[in-house]
């Protein structure tokens, strides 16, 4: 998921792990601070949308969703994220947002909630697919195939692949995979990631399997560096 728009987000700074998601993901963000910060802002800046984290104080976010909504040109598509004990606050407010998402959240979830936002938008047009040296994802059908023929995956398999490929030639720690792929709230251990990238291997086959690519002492690659390492 990436565009030259930027998501604006809510607060200023915004959360560490809604930060890491996005920029992972591809997105671009600026974070604003209040109510009176959205009033200010001029028209000339286009947006992809929009993420309010509402947190322990659920009326200030919903402010800024008023303000979103009152500008001139609106900010939309708009997201909260909303602690599962303020759920009540969103009551008689479908007016303010387009969807939220439990805070704290899976990453993963996140991305496929703005994802579709954007399609429901129509900000997007037709199935998003990832394709690297004979790999093909759809990512809305959650189908694989290697050189035209179709790969068997489990959820997480799928998951996994999906994440690298988004981001070949970059190398990503065993942590930095579980937090992504597996989410902030999983303590399987490292080893999971390792157990995963060999039944990946396995199932690209031996003229592919070379795709992910093991980093000694750091963790796994996915294509080729730009550095040609």
């Amino acid at each position: 998921m990436s565009d030259v728009d930027p998501w604006l987000v809510y607060p200023d700074p915004p959360p560490a792990e809604l930060v890491q998601t996005l920029e992972l993901s591809g997105a671009s963000w600026k974070a604003v601070g209040d109510e009176v910060a959205v009033s200010r802002m001029g028209n000339d800046l286009t947006w992809r949308g929009a993420v309010i984290v509402l947190g322990e104080s659920p009326e200030t976010g919903l402010a800024v969703c008023r303000a979103l909504r009152k500008r001139d040109v609106p900010i939309e598509p708009l997201l909260l994220l909303v602690r599962g004990g303020h759920l009540g606050d969103l009551e008689l407010r479908d007016e303010l947002y387009d969807d939220f998402c439990l805070d704290p959240f899976h990453p993963r979830e996140l991305e496929a909630r703005l994802r579709h936002l954007l399609w429901r938008a129509g900000a997007t047009t037709g199935p998003e697919t990832i394709e690297y040296g004979g790999l093909a994802l759809n990512l809305e059908t959650y189908q694989a195939a290697i050189d035209n023929r179709p790969i068997d995956l489990t959820y997480m398999e799928y998951e996994l692949l999906k994440f690298l490929a988004q981001h070949p030639g970059r190398v990503f720690t065993r942590e930095t995979l579980l937090s992504q792929v597996w989410g902030y709230e999983y303590y399987g251990g490292a080893r999971t990631v390792d157990v995963h990238v060999r039944r990946l291997r396995a199932k690209l086959g031996e003229e592919h399997a070379g795709l992910i690519t093991t980093v000694r002492s750091v963790g796994y690659r996915f294509g080729q560096s730009r550095w040609g390492t």
